[in-house]
């Protein structure tokens, strides 16, 4: 408000000119903040009424203090409204829309001169489905998004709970098929080394080595892992008993911890 009051005075009343100052002072204070480490924030996810896509997004600031602002925390998901409802599937396509009159990347630059921190757009995810599900865990610090392949109540009462198994369980991908090859052999290499710290015999380590890997399969991709709710079944038969043929086609999962 003090800030408002000043451009008015300093533009002699004139609306337009006080408002071009504040942006001046926000670009200048974007100049000076541009250094600093922005690494609190809040992250969020939101699907459309239809369930037909649904976008992700982590919007980072300097402190808690902000963070827990309701006035930037109602910012971000004005963000996540605009990128839902043009399907905006990067940061920089974000930015180049438009939010009350201005570019994003300028209302960004607006916003760091009225919080007087470093605010920056570091993720944004968007995913296309039959059905796509959001979650976000209370406190806004880890949100996920999951795609489906299949509509209708019970698909998206099944989505509800592979969102929050994701947000809880952060597994590496989709299936085994789907795992990076570089971590894979980063699993390999690991396992292989423990086995032969261990003192087992070299023409058993790759057979050991196998089984290890196995087991991180089962543990850290999403199909495979034990479902939350009842461990003796994986995400993939609950998914199927719940609907015969209902699986997750895509998943997204955003953390600032």
């Amino acid at each position: 408000m003090m800030d408002c009051k000043k451009a008015l005075v300093e533009a002699d009343g004139d609306i337009d000119g006080a408002i071009e100052i504040l942006r001046k002072k926000g670009q200048k204070v974007a100049a000076k903040r541009g250094d600093n480490e922005a690494s609190e924030g809040l992250t969020v996810s939101m699907a459309k009424e239809d369930n037909s896509s649904g976008v992700i997004i982590t919007v980072n600031c300097e402190t808690d203090f902000v963070a827990k602002n309701s006035e930037f925390s109602d910012f971000v998901h004005e963000l996540a409204s605009l990128a839902l409802e043009n399907n905006a599937n990067s940061v920089d396509a974000l930015k180049a829309l438009e939010m009350d009159g201005l570019k994003v990347d300028e209302k960004l630059t607006e916003q760091i001169g009225k919080i007087g921190e470093k605010i920056e757009v570091s993720q944004l995810g968007h995913i296309t489905a039959e059905s796509v599900v959001a979650y976000n865990h209370p406190g806004n610090q880890i949100a996920s998004l999951v795609g489906l392949n299949k509509s209708g109540g019970e698909a998206l009462e099944a989505g509800k709970d592979v969102a929050m198994q994701i947000a809880a369980m952060n597994p590496v991908s989709l299936d085994k098929d789907s795992v990076p090859a570089d971590v894979v052999e980063k699993e390999l290499e690991i396992a292989k080394d423990l086995i032969r710290q261990e003192g087992k015999p070299e023409e058993m380590v790759d057979k050991i080595a196998t089984g290890k890997l196995n087991k991180f399969f089962k543990e850290n991709t999403l199909l495979d892992q034990a479902f939350i709710k009842d461990n003796k079944k994986s995400v993939s038969q609950y998914l199927n008993e719940t609907e015969k043929g209902l699986t997750v086609t895509e998943f997204l999962r955003f953390s600032l911890s």
